[in-house]
């Protein structure tokens, strides 16, 4: 499968929800084509900023779809999109407008798998937090007891290095993304809200 690829020095999760501003030509015309065929297009880390290399893109990303857009006076397009599945890159090329154009395999989701008792502070931590992102998260479905859920909101809303980020994408099991991410609260929970009576063990 051959998708258009917006590089970013950032991590898009499934389902979750991620505000774009768009000038630049190349993905003006590109949003354009998604909005008129109802296409996805893939965003992906690249690992060198500030300047985009094609040879220097992350090997997996995450298909977004556009669910709402806004022009404003100044020409810059505003983008909300929600990302869908997960991706491999296996090879890209820049085509004769500079869009980066990849070949990927769509990963399959992961299990819906009922988030175990022992991560169910993690569900209350990220119920807490949210309150403080909800016009980000208002059309987005909460699913609290989902462990890939739980799992890809606080990887994305967390303050977690972006290389990080990345690694928790790239996680094939929901619980030991779970796993992980409550040892990375567990050593920063001074820095962070937690909610009250909330004990991580």
């Amino acid at each position: 499968m051959k998708i258009p690829l917006f590089p970013l020095q950032t991590v898009l999760f499934p389902g979750g929800p991620l505000s774009l501003r768009v000038f630049e030509r190349r993905y003006l015309d590109m949003v354009s084509d998604c909005l008129g065929s109802n296409q996805l297009f893939g965003i992906i880390l690249n690992e060198q900023s500030p300047i985009t290399d094609a040879n220097n893109f992350c090997k997996m990303g995450t298909l977004a779809q556009i669910v709402d857009w806004n022009q404003g006076s100044d020409g810059v397009l505003g983008l909300q999109v929600i990302g869908k599945d997960r991706f491999l890159l296996s090879n890209h090329h820049a085509d004769e407008n500079g869009l980066n154009m990849g070949e990927i395999e769509i990963l399959k989701p992961e299990k819906r798998l009922l988030l175990p008792e022992e991560y169910a502070t993690l569900s209350a931590i990220l119920k807490s937090i949210l309150n403080e992102f909800s016009e980000l998260y208002a059309s987005v479905k909460k699913e609290f007891n989902d462990a890939s859920w739980v799992g890809y909101r606080l990887a994305e809303i967390l303050p977690i290095e972006l290389s990080q980020r990345q690694i928790y994408l790239e996680i094939e099991e929901s619980l030991d993304r779970l796993e992980l991410l409550k040892t990375f609260i567990t050593a920063n929970q001074n820095f962070m809200k937690i909610p009250k009576n909330s004990t991580l063990q």
